[in-house]
Protein backbone atom coordinates (compact mmCIF):
# COMPACT_ATOMS: atom_id res chain seq x y z
CA UNK A 1 0.00 0.00 0.00
CA UNK A 2 1.40 3.37 -1.04
CA UNK A 3 0.67 6.73 0.56
CA UNK A 4 -1.15 8.14 -2.50
CA UNK A 5 -2.74 5.06 -4.04
CA UNK A 6 -5.55 6.08 -6.42
CA UNK A 7 -5.00 9.80 -5.79
CA UNK A 8 -5.20 12.06 -8.85
CA UNK A 9 -2.42 14.65 -9.01
CA UNK A 10 -1.77 17.50 -11.46
CA UNK A 11 1.71 19.04 -11.53
CA UNK A 12 2.37 22.07 -13.72
CA UNK A 13 5.90 22.48 -15.13
CA UNK A 14 6.17 18.83 -14.20
CA UNK A 15 8.42 17.59 -16.99
CA UNK A 16 11.71 18.84 -15.55
CA UNK A 17 13.36 20.34 -12.48
CA UNK A 18 11.40 20.73 -9.25
CA UNK A 19 8.11 19.87 -10.95
CA UNK A 20 9.46 16.59 -12.27
CA UNK A 21 10.81 15.64 -8.83
CA UNK A 22 7.35 16.30 -7.37
CA UNK A 23 5.53 14.38 -10.11
CA UNK A 24 7.86 11.41 -9.80
CA UNK A 25 7.57 11.41 -6.02
CA UNK A 26 3.78 11.24 -6.11
CA UNK A 27 3.87 8.55 -8.80
CA UNK A 28 6.22 6.37 -6.76
CA UNK A 29 3.68 6.59 -3.94
CA UNK A 30 0.90 5.28 -6.16
CA UNK A 31 -0.68 8.46 -7.52
CA UNK A 32 -2.07 8.89 -11.03
CA UNK A 33 -0.03 11.87 -12.20
CA UNK A 34 -0.86 14.41 -14.89
CA UNK A 35 2.29 16.30 -15.93
CA UNK A 36 1.56 19.63 -17.62
CA UNK A 37 4.39 21.53 -19.28
CA UNK A 38 4.95 24.14 -21.98
CA UNK A 39 8.12 22.41 -23.22
CA UNK A 40 7.34 19.59 -25.65
CA UNK A 41 10.96 18.43 -25.60
CA UNK A 42 10.97 18.11 -21.82
CA UNK A 43 7.69 16.20 -21.97
CA UNK A 44 9.21 13.76 -24.48
CA UNK A 45 12.22 13.17 -22.23
CA UNK A 46 9.95 12.74 -19.21
CA UNK A 47 7.84 10.17 -21.05
CA UNK A 48 10.87 8.25 -22.28
CA UNK A 49 12.34 7.90 -18.79
CA UNK A 50 9.09 7.34 -16.86
CA UNK A 51 8.91 3.81 -15.38
CA UNK A 52 6.36 1.62 -17.15
CA UNK A 53 4.73 0.60 -13.88
CA UNK A 54 3.93 4.18 -12.81
CA UNK A 55 0.89 6.14 -14.01
CA UNK A 56 1.52 9.15 -16.27
CA UNK A 57 -0.68 11.49 -18.32
CA UNK A 58 0.93 14.47 -20.09
CA UNK A 59 -0.36 17.70 -21.60
CA UNK A 60 1.56 20.42 -23.42
CA UNK A 61 0.14 23.79 -22.34
CA UNK A 62 0.97 27.36 -21.39
CA UNK A 63 -0.86 27.54 -18.06
CA UNK A 64 -0.73 31.34 -17.98
CA UNK A 65 -3.48 31.23 -20.67
CA UNK A 66 -7.02 30.39 -19.54
CA UNK A 67 -8.09 28.53 -22.67
CA UNK A 68 -5.11 26.22 -22.31
CA UNK A 69 -5.86 25.64 -18.64
CA UNK A 70 -9.49 24.80 -19.41
CA UNK A 71 -8.33 22.17 -21.91
CA UNK A 72 -5.93 20.69 -19.36
CA UNK A 73 -8.63 20.24 -16.75
CA UNK A 74 -11.15 18.91 -19.25
CA UNK A 75 -8.56 16.26 -20.13
CA UNK A 76 -7.97 15.60 -16.43
CA UNK A 77 -11.69 14.97 -15.90
CA UNK A 78 -11.94 12.73 -18.95
CA UNK A 79 -8.89 10.67 -18.00
CA UNK A 80 -9.00 10.55 -14.18
CA UNK A 81 -12.52 11.67 -13.25
CA UNK A 82 -11.43 14.26 -10.72
CA UNK A 83 -8.46 15.85 -8.99
CA UNK A 84 -7.17 15.37 -5.47
CA UNK A 85 -3.96 17.41 -5.57
CA UNK A 86 -2.89 20.37 -7.70
CA UNK A 87 0.74 21.44 -7.48
CA UNK A 88 1.39 24.79 -9.18
CA UNK A 89 5.06 24.74 -10.15
CA UNK A 90 5.02 26.76 -13.36
CA UNK A 91 7.35 29.75 -13.19
CA UNK A 92 10.01 31.80 -14.92
CA UNK A 93 12.91 33.68 -13.42
CA UNK A 94 11.96 36.98 -15.07
CA UNK A 95 14.35 39.81 -15.89
CA UNK A 96 17.39 40.70 -13.79
CA UNK A 97 18.31 44.33 -13.21
CA UNK A 98 17.19 47.63 -11.65
CA UNK A 99 13.49 48.42 -11.92
CA UNK A 100 14.08 51.48 -14.08
CA UNK A 101 15.71 49.35 -16.79
CA UNK A 102 12.88 46.81 -17.11
CA UNK A 103 10.54 46.58 -20.08
CA UNK A 104 6.86 46.35 -19.21
CA UNK A 105 6.50 43.30 -21.46
CA UNK A 106 9.14 41.43 -19.42
CA UNK A 107 7.41 42.45 -16.18
CA UNK A 108 4.04 41.25 -17.50
CA UNK A 109 5.37 37.86 -18.60
CA UNK A 110 7.01 37.24 -15.23
CA UNK A 111 3.76 38.03 -13.39
CA UNK A 112 1.68 35.96 -15.85
CA UNK A 113 3.64 32.76 -15.42
CA UNK A 114 4.49 33.04 -11.74
CA UNK A 115 1.14 34.35 -10.44
CA UNK A 116 -1.61 34.17 -13.06
CA UNK A 117 -0.89 30.49 -13.71
CA UNK A 118 -1.43 29.61 -10.04
CA UNK A 119 -4.68 31.57 -10.08
CA UNK A 120 -5.96 30.01 -13.30
CA UNK A 121 -5.10 26.41 -12.44
CA UNK A 122 -6.52 26.77 -8.94
CA UNK A 123 -9.67 28.38 -10.35
CA UNK A 124 -10.35 25.45 -12.66
CA UNK A 125 -9.48 22.79 -10.07
CA UNK A 126 -11.67 24.25 -7.31
CA UNK A 127 -15.04 23.46 -8.88
CA UNK A 128 -14.17 19.78 -9.11
CA UNK A 129 -12.72 19.73 -5.60
CA UNK A 130 -15.87 21.36 -4.18
CA UNK A 131 -18.01 18.65 -5.77
CA UNK A 132 -15.76 16.02 -4.17
CA UNK A 133 -15.73 17.79 -0.81
CA UNK A 134 -11.95 17.48 -0.65
CA UNK A 135 -8.74 18.57 -2.31
CA UNK A 136 -5.28 20.04 -1.89
CA UNK A 137 -3.88 23.12 -3.58
CA UNK A 138 -0.13 23.61 -3.31
CA UNK A 139 1.64 26.52 -5.00
CA UNK A 140 5.35 27.20 -5.18
CA UNK A 141 6.39 30.66 -4.12
CA UNK A 142 10.01 31.39 -3.14
CA UNK A 143 12.07 32.83 -0.34
CA UNK A 144 11.65 35.96 -2.49
CA UNK A 145 7.94 35.64 -1.67
CA UNK A 146 8.46 36.85 1.89
CA UNK A 147 11.94 38.40 1.86
CA UNK A 148 12.18 40.49 -1.32
CA UNK A 149 14.84 40.15 -3.99
CA UNK A 150 16.97 43.08 -5.21
CA UNK A 151 17.38 43.14 -9.01
CA UNK A 152 14.55 40.58 -9.34
CA UNK A 153 11.57 42.79 -8.41
CA UNK A 154 8.93 41.31 -10.77
CA UNK A 155 9.77 37.81 -9.58
CA UNK A 156 9.53 38.87 -5.94
CA UNK A 157 6.25 40.71 -6.57
CA UNK A 158 4.72 37.66 -8.24
CA UNK A 159 5.88 35.28 -5.53
CA UNK A 160 4.52 37.54 -2.76
CA UNK A 161 1.26 37.46 -4.72
CA UNK A 162 1.23 33.66 -4.68
CA UNK A 163 1.32 33.64 -0.87
CA UNK A 164 -1.54 36.14 -0.66
CA UNK A 165 -3.58 34.16 -3.17
CA UNK A 166 -3.19 30.83 -1.42
CA UNK A 167 -3.81 32.17 2.08
CA UNK A 168 -7.01 33.75 0.77
CA UNK A 169 -8.04 30.48 -0.90
CA UNK A 170 -7.43 28.61 2.36
CA UNK A 171 -10.01 30.90 3.99
CA UNK A 172 -12.50 30.58 1.13
CA UNK A 173 -12.20 26.83 0.71
CA UNK A 174 -11.74 25.48 4.22
CA UNK A 175 -15.51 24.98 4.68
CA UNK A 176 -15.48 22.75 1.59
CA UNK A 177 -12.75 20.45 2.89
CA UNK A 178 -10.09 21.94 0.59
CA UNK A 179 -6.67 22.93 1.88
CA UNK A 180 -4.31 25.49 0.29
CA UNK A 181 -0.63 25.88 1.17
CA UNK A 182 2.56 27.35 -0.23
CA UNK A 183 6.12 26.06 -0.43
CA UNK A 184 8.90 28.66 -0.56
CA UNK A 185 12.04 27.05 -1.98
CA UNK A 186 15.40 28.66 -1.49
CA UNK A 187 18.26 28.25 -3.96
CA UNK A 188 17.50 24.93 -5.66
CA UNK A 189 20.18 23.19 -7.70
CA UNK A 190 19.27 23.00 -11.37
CA UNK A 191 19.28 24.72 -14.75
CA UNK A 192 17.06 27.64 -13.71
CA UNK A 193 19.24 28.55 -10.73
CA UNK A 194 22.33 28.26 -12.92
CA UNK A 195 20.82 30.88 -15.24
CA UNK A 196 19.88 33.13 -12.30
CA UNK A 197 23.47 32.99 -11.10
CA UNK A 198 24.85 33.72 -14.57
CA UNK A 199 22.55 36.74 -15.00
CA UNK A 200 23.36 38.11 -11.55
CA UNK A 201 27.10 37.68 -12.11
CA UNK A 202 26.83 39.64 -15.34
CA UNK A 203 24.73 42.39 -13.75
CA UNK A 204 27.15 42.79 -10.81
CA UNK A 205 30.32 42.23 -12.86
CA UNK A 206 31.56 39.43 -10.62
CA UNK A 207 32.17 35.72 -11.22
CA UNK A 208 29.45 33.08 -11.14
CA UNK A 209 31.40 31.29 -8.41
CA UNK A 210 31.29 34.42 -6.24
CA UNK A 211 27.54 34.64 -6.70
CA UNK A 212 27.07 30.95 -5.85
CA UNK A 213 29.22 31.23 -2.75
CA UNK A 214 27.25 34.31 -1.72
CA UNK A 215 23.99 32.37 -1.90
CA UNK A 216 25.52 29.60 0.21
CA UNK A 217 26.71 32.11 2.83
CA UNK A 218 23.22 33.57 2.94
CA UNK A 219 21.65 30.46 4.53
CA UNK A 220 22.32 28.88 7.90
CA UNK A 221 22.97 25.41 6.45
CA UNK A 222 25.43 26.88 3.90
CA UNK A 223 24.10 24.73 1.09
CA UNK A 224 21.77 24.69 -1.90
CA UNK A 225 18.49 22.76 -1.87
CA UNK A 226 17.77 19.70 -4.01
CA UNK A 227 14.54 19.30 -6.03
CA UNK A 228 13.73 16.18 -4.01
CA UNK A 229 13.63 18.29 -0.83
CA UNK A 230 10.77 20.28 -2.33
CA UNK A 231 9.05 17.09 -3.50
CA UNK A 232 9.16 15.65 0.00
CA UNK A 233 7.49 18.78 1.39
CA UNK A 234 4.78 18.77 -1.29
CA UNK A 235 3.94 15.15 -0.52
CA UNK A 236 3.79 15.87 3.19
CA UNK A 237 1.41 18.79 2.65
CA UNK A 238 -0.84 16.62 0.46
CA UNK A 239 -0.84 13.74 2.92
CA UNK A 240 -3.18 12.84 5.77
CA UNK A 241 -0.34 13.73 8.14
CA UNK A 242 -0.96 17.39 7.22
CA UNK A 243 -4.75 17.18 7.38
CA UNK A 244 -5.00 20.24 9.66
CA UNK A 245 -2.39 22.35 7.86
CA UNK A 246 -3.79 25.03 5.56
CA UNK A 247 -3.12 28.67 4.77
CA UNK A 248 0.57 28.27 5.53
CA UNK A 249 3.79 28.96 3.71
CA UNK A 250 6.69 26.66 4.46
CA UNK A 251 10.23 27.65 3.57
CA UNK A 252 12.56 24.91 2.37
CA UNK A 253 15.71 26.98 2.12
CA UNK A 254 18.26 25.98 4.75
CA UNK A 255 17.06 29.03 6.74
CA UNK A 256 17.57 32.18 4.74
CA UNK A 257 19.57 34.90 6.48
CA UNK A 258 20.20 37.18 3.49
CA UNK A 259 19.60 37.01 -0.26
CA UNK A 260 22.90 36.20 -1.89
CA UNK A 261 24.91 36.77 1.28
CA UNK A 262 26.65 39.77 -0.30
CA UNK A 263 26.01 43.47 -0.71
CA UNK A 264 23.59 44.37 -3.52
Amino acid sequence: MHKFDHKRVVVTAGASGIGHAIAAGFAREGARVHVVDIDSGAIAVCQSKWPDDLSLLTSEADVSKENAVMEVFARQQESFGGIDVLVNCAGVKGPTGPVETMALTDWHRCIEVNLYASFLCSKHAIGVMKQQGSGNLISLSSTAGWHGYPLRSPYAAAKWGVIGLMKSLAMELGPFGIRANVICPGSVNGARMDQVIADEAREKNISEQEVREGYERGVSLRSFIEPEDIADTAMFLASDSASKITGQFISVDGHLESIGGIEH
